[in-house]
C-alpha cells in the first residue's frame, strides 16, 4: 500500500511539475513529463495506460490537478496555441488534448471525468486598458489565490465551477492598474450578479488575487449593519485569511496568547478556516494583517498610524517598487458604509500624509447601490460645486486620499450606479469596466419561478413542465379568499419534516442545519408586530400535534408536495405516505417553537437591536424560524435555509423589487420543496392593484434583456471595444423607460445611431397610445394585409428543440413582399418614442446593398387555434386572428409581442436559410430573405374585451395595433460585423460621457 502511495505521490510530482513548466499554454505531455522525471524519478512509469487508469480509479489529487488545468485551457478567451477555437467548445478541448499529443483511450477518459463546461462565462463592457495582469504573472505570485482555490474545493466546487471564478476574477485584477506601475492612476468598475448568487465568492477571488499581484491595502465597504459586515469578515477570514493570519503567531495550547482573537473557542467551524500550514511570511509569501474583526468595526488606528506604516526592504524606494511591495504584509478591513465609521477611517488616513501616495489600494463596495450612490439633487447645488450624500462624499475623500486606489462596485442591481454623473472623477461610475458574472449552476433565479420561455398553453402545465406550477402558489384574497397564510406554514412544517427524513435516508444534511420562512407583507414597523403576533398565534392554535393539524398536513402532502417532489426530485428519498413522514413533522415542530418563539421580527435599524435577535446564522447551531420584516431582510442579509416566502408588500422601485426576492438563491437537496406564496391583487395607491408575480417576471425580462445586451455587444471589432461603460446609460434607458438618469440637470453625450442585428429577433413595443396614431399606422400596412389576404393558409412546421421532442405545427397567412416595400412601411410607422426604433431602422435601411443585401421578407400572420381564435377583417383585408395582448404596469410599451412557437418557427427558418429542411408549406429561406411575424394585438387583459373591440367581424383601424417581430438573414452584416454604434453629440467632446443640457 506505501508502494502504491510513493508511485502516485511520484506521478503526481511529475504531473505537476510539467504541466507548470508548459505555462498558459497545452504541450506535448510525454516530453514535458520525461523532462519533469528525469531528474527526482527517472524510473517512473509514464506510459498513457498507468495514466489512465489512475483517471479511472479517481485518483482525486490527480484529478484535481488536471481539472485545474484543462478547464483554464477550455476557459481561456483568447488562446494563442488555438485562436480558431472559441472558448467552453468541444473543439477547444479537443485542441489541448491535440497539442498534449494524447491518445483516444486517455482522451474519453478525460472526457468522462472532467467534462467540457459549455456554461457562458461573464461578460465584459470595457474600455481599452494596458494588459499587465499576464497568465505568467498570476502565476508568480499566486499564494492566496491557490489557498481560496483548495478551500472551493474543499467545499465541493466544481473544477469547472472554480474555473469560471478564475477566469472572472482574473477580468477583473487585468482591469485595475498595475501596482507596480511609478505612474498613479485610479480604475472603477462595477461587477454585476444575480440577487443572491454568491457575488461575495468573486470578490474574495478578486481580493485574493489582487494581493498576491501586490495591492496591500484591501478596504471592504460591507452593509449597512455590523451583522451584515460581519457576515462577510467571517467568510474572508474563513477561506481567504486564514487561521495563521488570524492567530498571529497566538498558540492554540496557549490559552493566554489566544486572548483578543476571535473564532477560538467560540466558532464551531474554526477547524475549517483555511490553514496555510504554517505563516505566509515563513513560507515565501507574505502576512496578512487585519485591522477590523469579527466583532469590532474600523474604530480607529490606535495601534494605528504604525499599522499603515509598511516595512520596505529597499528604504530608498516606494512601496509600489516591486523590490518593496512582494515582501511587506497586506492590510484588509471589513467597514461597514457608516458615517461615523468611514469619518474616522478617513480621519486617521489624512494623518498619514505621504505614504499613502505610494499605497496600492483596493476599495471593494458590497452591494453599491445602496447609500454609496450620491442621491442629493443637483439643482440645490451651490453654482460649481458637486454636493454629496454623507457615504457618497466619504467614499470620494477615500479616494481622493488615496491616488493609488482602485474602487470595484458589486450589485445585483446595477442601474443606480450606471447612472451615475460619468464626469464626475471623484465619484463611483465604473468608467473603466462593468462585467456581469453568468447566473451560476445550481442557483434558483427567476427562471426557476417564472415559465419565461414555455409555449405550452397554461392547460397543459404540469408539476414537471411548468416553474410556477411546481413553485408558486398564488393569494387571490380579495376575489377568491383567503390569504393562504396558514397554509404557507404547514408547508414550512412540512417541508422542514421532509429536509429530516432526507438527512435521515442518506442526503447530506449539511444545506438542513438552518430552515427558515419569510414573511414580507409590509414596510411599516407597526405592521410587522401585528403580523408577528397573528402568525405567533395560528402557530400556537395550528395543532400540529393533533389529528386535525395532522390530517390538514397530510392533504397538502398528497395534493402538493408529493406530486412535486416526485415529478421535479425523483432521485430524492421521499417517504411513501404522509404517515412515514409524521415522526419527523413532530422533530421540525419542535425546532420551530424551541424557545417558545417560532416568529423573528427583523426590522430594527441598530446593531444592538440585531444582536439581540439571536439570529446568527454562522454562530447558531440550527436557526428553524418564521422570519417577519420588510426592507433589512431584503439588502445584503442572506436568510439561511429559505424555503417558503409569504410575500405581498407593492413597490413602485424597480431595484426594490428586485432585491426584495430573497427566494433566489442556491437550494441544494431541497430545490424541490421550495415555495413561493405571492399577492396576485394587492393594493397600492388609491384603488389600484398590482400582479407582484407579474411584476417581478415584467423587472426580471428587462435586466434580463440589458445582460443579454451587453453580451452581444461586448465583442471586440477590430481589437478595440462596440460599447464601453460610459455608453451604457443610453443603451439602458432605451429599455427601461422608468429609469431616470441620477445626473438630472445633464444629458448624455453618447448617442445610440445604429444597432444592427442580423439573425437575432427585432421586437419594437413602444406602439403610439393615440388612436389616430394608430389608425394612420394600420393604414399604413394596408398593402401587407392585402398580399396577406389573398395568399391562403399555411402550414408552419416548428422542428423538435429543446423545448419539445416532438414536432408542432401552426398555421398563418404568408406572402413574400420585396425590400424596399416593407422598408417604406416601417420608415413611415409612427411610435410613442420614436427613438426607440431609429437605430433598428437605420440598419434596415442599408440592407438594399450598402451594408448588405436583402432581396425580400417572408411575411407570416399566424392564426390561432380555432378554440382561440377571435376573426376579423382590417381595412376589407383577411380575416386574421386578432391577438391580446397588454401593455406592461406604468410603461407605454406592451410586453414581449410574439408567440413563442412562432418566433422559434421563424428564427428556424432563418438558421436553417438555404438548406433543404422540411418546415411545412411556407416558401423557402435562402440566405438574402428576412422574415416578419406580424400580429393584429388589441391592448386587453380579457378575451372578453377582444370580443368587444370586434363588430361584427371587423375591427376598426384605430382599435387594432399592427405589432411585429422581424428576423433579418444572417448574412444582413459587413465582414467587420460590428453590432452597435454610437456618435457623440457634441462632436468636440467625443470622450465626454455626458454634457451639459442646457
Amino acid at each position: 500500500m506505501s508502494d502504491t502511495h510513493d508511485v502516485s505521490d511520484a506521478l503526481l510530482a511529475i504531473h505537476s511539475s510539467a504541466l507548470a513548466g508548459m505555462g498558459s499554454s497545452p504541450r506535448h505531455f510525454t516530453r514535458w513529463a520525461a523532462l519533469a522525471a528525469d531528474e527526482d524519478h527517472p524510473d517512473a512509469d509514464l506510459t498513457e495506460e498507468t495514466f489512465r487508469s489512475r483517471l479511472v480509479a479517481g485518483d482525486e489529487a490527480l484529478l484535481a490537478l488536471w481539472s485545474r488545468y484543462l478547464n483554464a485551457w477550455d476557459f481561456a478567451r483568447s488562446a494563442s496555441w488555438s485562436a480558431d477555437t472559441a472558448p467552453r467548445t468541444r473543439a477547444r478541448r479537443e485542441a489541448a488534448y491535440e497539442r498534449l499529443q494524447f491518445g483516444p483511450d486517455l482522451c474519453k477518459a478525460f472526457d468522462e471525468a472532467i467534462r467540457v463546461s459549455e456554461e457562458p462565462g461573464a461578460t465584459v463592457i470595457t474600455r481599452e486598458f494596458t494588459p499587465w495582469y499576464t497568465q505568467e504573472r498570476a502565476s508568480a505570485h499566486a499564494f492566496y489565490w491557490h489557498a481560496y482555490e483548495r478551500k472551493l474545493r474543499a467545499k465541493g466546487w466544481s473544477g469547472a465551477a472554480i474555473a469560471g471564478l478564475d477566469e472572472a476574477s482574473h477580468a477583473v485584477v487585468e482591469r485595475l492598474t498595475d501596482p507596480e506601475q511609478a505612474a498613479a492612476r485610479q480604475a472603477k468598475g462595477l461587477v454585476v450578479g444575480y440577487v443572491q448568487s454568491g457575488k461575495t465568492a468573486n470578490f474574495t477571488g478578486v481580493t485574493a488575487k489582487a494581493i498576491d499581484a501586490g495591492y496591500r491595502l484591501v478596504i471592504v465597504l460591507g452593509g449597512t449593519l455590523n451583522m451584515l459586515r460581519a457576515q462577510t469578515q467571517r467568510r474572508l477570514d474563513m477561506e481567504l485569511i486564514g487561521q495563521e493570519n488570524i492567530l498571529r503567531g497566538g498558540n492554540l495550547d496557549d490559552v493566554d496568547s489566544l486572548v483578543g482573537i476571535d473564532y477560538v473557542g467560540d466558532d464551531t467551524d474554526w477547524p475549517d478556516f483555511v490553514s496555510h500550514e504554517g505563516r505566509p511570511s515563513a513560507r515565501g509569501a507574505f502576512d496578512i494583517e487585519r485591522l477590523t474583526t469579527r466583532d469590532n468595526d474600523y474604530k480607529s488606528l490606535a495601534q494605528g498610524i504604525r499599522a499603515l506604516e509598511f516595512e520596505k526592504r529597499e528604504p530608498t524606494r516606494p512601496l509600489h517598487d516591486p523590490a518593496n511591495l512582494h515582501h511587506t504584509a497586506a492590510r484588509i478591513m471589513v467597514v461597514k458604509k457608516n458615517k461615523s465609521v468611514l469619518t474616522k477611517l478617513v480621519k486617521d488616513l489624512k494623518q498619514i500624509h505621504g505614504l499613502l501616495g505610494e499605497i496600492p489600494a483596493l476599495i471593494i463596495d458590497d452591494e453599491s447601490d445602496q447609500a454609496s450612490v450620491n442621491t442629493s439633487n443637483p439643482k440645490k447645488w451651490e453654482q460649481g460645486r458637486t454636493e454629496r450624500t454623507a457615504i457618497n462624499s466619504l467614499i470620494s475623500q477615500l479616494l481622493t486620499l488615496l491616488p493609488r486606489a482602485q474602487y470595484v462596485g458589486y450589485t445585483a442591481t446595477p442601474f443606480a450606479n450606471v447612472f451615475v454623473d460619468p464626469s464626475d472623477g471623484e465619484d463611483i461610475f465604473p468608467t473603466d469596466f462593468l462585467i456581469s458574472l453568468p447566473r451560476p449552476m445550481g442557483y434558483m433565479g427567476v427562471q426557476d419561478f417564472h415559465d419565461l420561455t414555455s409555449p405550452l398553453p397554461p392547460e397543459e402545465r404540469t408539476y414537471a413542465n411548468s416553474q410556477e406550477k411546481a413553485h408558486v402558489r398564488s393569494i387571490y384574497e380579495a376575489t377568491k379568499g383567503g390569504d393562504h397564510l396558514q397554509e404557507a406554514m404547514d408547508a414550512f412544517v412540512l417541508s422542514g419534516a421532509l429536509k429530516l427524513y432526507r438527512a435521515e435516508h442518506g442526503v447530506p444534511e449539511g444545506p438542513f442545519r438552518h430552515h427558515t420562512m419569510l414573511v414580507h407583507q409590509s414596510v411599516k414597523t407597526d405592521d410587522h408586530a401585528d403580523l408577528a403576533l397573528r402568525i405567533n398565534s395560528m402557530w400556537h392554535e395550528a395543532g400540529y400535534a393533533s389529528t386535525t393539524g395532522h390530517a390538514r398536513l397530510g392533504a397538502l402532502w398528497s395534493a402538493d408536495f408529493a406530486p412535486v417532489c416526485e415529478a421535479r426530485a425523483p432521485e430524492l428519498p421521499s417517504p411513501a405516505s404522509y404517515e412515514d413522514l409524521r415522526p419527523y413533522v413532530s422533530r421540525a415542530r419542535q425546532l420551530i417553537g424551541s424557545g417558545g418563539k417560532p416568529v423573528i421580527v427583523v426590522n430594527g435599524n441598530t446593531d444592538r437591536y440585531f444582536d439581540q435577535l439571536d439570529l446568527d446564522f454562522d454562530r447558531t447551531p440550527h436557526v428553524w424560524k418564521i422570519l417577519v420584516g420588510g426592507t433589512k431582510l431584503s439588502r445584503g442579509f442572506t436568510v439561511e435555509g429559505l424555503t417558503v416566502t409569504y410575500y405581498r408588500r407593492t413597490t413602485q422601485q424597480a431595484d426594490t423589487l428586485m432585491q426584495m426576492g430573497r427566494w433566489f438563491g442556491f437550494r441544494p437537496g431541497y430545490r424541490d420543496l421550495v415555495r413561493l406564496y405571492i399577492g396576485r391583487e394587492e393594493t397600492y395607491g388609491r384603488e389600484k392593484t398590482a400582479d407582484l408575480y407579474e411584476a417581478f417576471e415584467a423587472v426580471c425580462r428587462d435586466e434580463e434583456l440589458f445582460r443579454e445586451q451587453l453580451a452581444r455587444y461586448a465583442d471586440l471589432v477590430d481589437g478595440k471595444p462596440q460599447l464601453t461603460p460610459a455608453q451604457v446609460p443610453p443603451l439602458v434607458s432605451q429599455h427601461l423607460p422608468w429609469l431616470k438618469p441620477a445626473a438630472r440637470n445633464k444629458m448624455f453625450n453618447a448617442e445610440l445611431v445604429e444597432v444592427r442585428s442580423p439573425g437575432k429577433p427585432i421586437e419594437p413595443a413602444a406602439y403610439p397610445l393615440d388612436p389616430r396614431a394608430t389608425a394612420r399606422n394600420t393604414e399604413r400596412w394596408s398593402t401587407i394585409l392585402a398580399a396577406l389576404s389573398g395568399s391562403g393558409t399555411t402550414v408552419c412546421r416548428l422542428l423538435p428543440d429543446a423545448t419539445s421532442r416532438q414536432a408542432r405545427t401552426f398555421r398563418a397567412a404568408s406572402a413574400v413582399v420585396p425590400h424596399a416595400e416593407l422598408l417604406g412601411v416601417l420608415g413611415g410607422l409612427e411610435w410613442e418614442n420614436r427613438n426607440l426604433f431609429v437605430p433598428h431602422l437605420t440598419y434596415l435601411s442599408q440592407l438594399d446593398g450598402r451594408l448588405a443585401k436583402v432581396e425580400d421578407w417572408l411575411i407570416l400572420a399566424p392564426h390561432l387555434t380555432e378554440r382561440h381564435r377571435i376573426p376579423a377583417t382590417i381595412l376589407g383585408h383577411g380575416p386574421f386572428s386578432v391577438f391580446r395582448r397588454k401593455r406592461q404596469a406604468g410603461k407605454t410599451a406592451f410586453g414581449r409581442i410574439s408567440g413563442l412557437e412562432h418566433r422559434a418557427y421563424a428564427q428556424q427558418l432563418i438558421d436553417h436559410a438555404g438548406a433543404s429542411v422540411s418546415v411545412g408549406t411556407t416558401p423557402e429561406l435562402s440566405p438574402q430573405r428576412g422574415a416578419v411575424l406580424l400580429y393584429p394585438v388589441i391592448d386587453a387583459t380579457t378575451d372578453a374585451e377582444v370580443r368587444s373591440a370586434v363588430s361584427a367581424g371587423s375591427v376598426g383601424a384605430a382599435n387594432v395595433t399592427i405589432a411585429f417581430t422581424l428576423i433579418p438573414p444572417e448574412a444582413a452584416i459587413d465582414s467587420k460585423r460590428q453590432l452597435i454604434r454610437f456618435r457623440a453629440k457634441d462632436s468636440n467632446l467625443p470622450e465626454a460621457a455626458i454634457i451639459d443640457s442646457h
